[in-house]
């Protein structure tokens, strides 16, 4: 696996990057609060058969914050940059929670260039919203003791929580995970990147609309991994892509938010599968 950084308009992306040149390609996007980190072991496990990249976003991971209030619109645009500036003409996106507004504007910009998608709990549809996601979503910056509510979501409990509620055996969930995302968390300025993302969160859900009729319209081949348990977005999320993509291939899991850190096997095999059967069907189609 290599690990790289490149210049993205002044932004110095980070980027792992792993397998032959000529495989089916793959964009992995992480989510809040974690990093390219998170695909590290999907990567090695698919690593000889597809070519799979995964950026840290801006204030994530090691990406260093974006100048200025950070947006899900301005990450977006760095990710569009990023794909032009390493050559990426086709591929597979893969959105996970933040991941899934990022890669939905990219795909809206970019349609020519998205062969398939694979969504792992990443939502698009508001029956996917469960209460504590809609708690989430009404947060402002403006309203007192909002900024303080947010600030909770970003303490070593409330991280750990992430992976673990829902999980069907706890111990088979790292904690090198929650620990490094803390980590990450605590350098200078990142909090302030986290708050601004939190506050703009209501945008992805205003969007939700044009999304699901870029899909309607495009009918990219889709395949969706879900942890069934997510306290955030919920599984009726999950089966609602069906009502847009009735093709896509639909796969739930007993385990939460983070359903590679337990069923990583599973999900492996389906993505590596998927992957290679859209990849031949572009090869025969052209």
């Amino acid at each position: 696996m290599r690990h790289r950084y490149v210049d993205v308009d002044g932004v110095r992306v980070f980027y792992r990057e792993v397998g032959p040149a000529d495989a089916p390609t793959v964009l992995l996007l992480h989510g809040f609060p974690t990093s390219s980190h998170q695909y590290r072991e999907l990567m090695t496990a698919l690593g000889t058969r597809l070519r799979l990249i995964a950026p840290d976003l801006p204030g994530f991971g090691h990406t260093e914050p974006l100048p200025g209030t950070t947006t899900f619109d301005r990450l977006a645009e760095v990710v569009g940059g990023f794909v032009e500036r390493i050559g990426l003409d086709r591929f597979l996106l893969y959105v996970f929670d933040y991941g899934a507004p990022v890669g939905f504007r990219l795909a809206q910009r970019h349609s020519e260039r998205i062969a398939g998608l694979v969504v792992q709990n990443g939502n698009a549809y508001e029956e996917g919203l469960s209460e504590q996601a809609l708690a989430f979503i009404r947060l402002r910056r403006e309203v007192p003791g909002d900024a303080d509510r947010a600030r909770a979501m970003l303490s070593l409990d409330s991280i750990r929580a992430q992976y673990l509620t829902g999980v069907a055996d706890p111990e088979l969930i790292s904690p090198d995970g929650w620990s490094l995302d803390q980590y990450f968390l605590e350098l200078p300025g990142r909090a302030e990147v986290q708050l601004d993302l939190m506050f703009d969160y209501h945008t992805n859900v205003e969007s939700y609309p044009r999304w699901q009729a870029w899909l309607r319209e495009h009918r990219p081949p889709t395949l969706i991994t879900w942890g069934r348990n997510d306290p955030f977005f919920t599984e009726p999320g999950a089966r609602a892509y069906l009502r847009d993509l009735p093709d896509a291939r639909l796969h739930l899991f007993d385990t939460g938010h983070f359903a590679l850190e337990e069923e990583l096997p599973a999900i492996a095999h389906l993505l590596g599968e998927f992957s290679e059967l859209v990849w031949s069907s572009l090869g025969a189609s052209s």
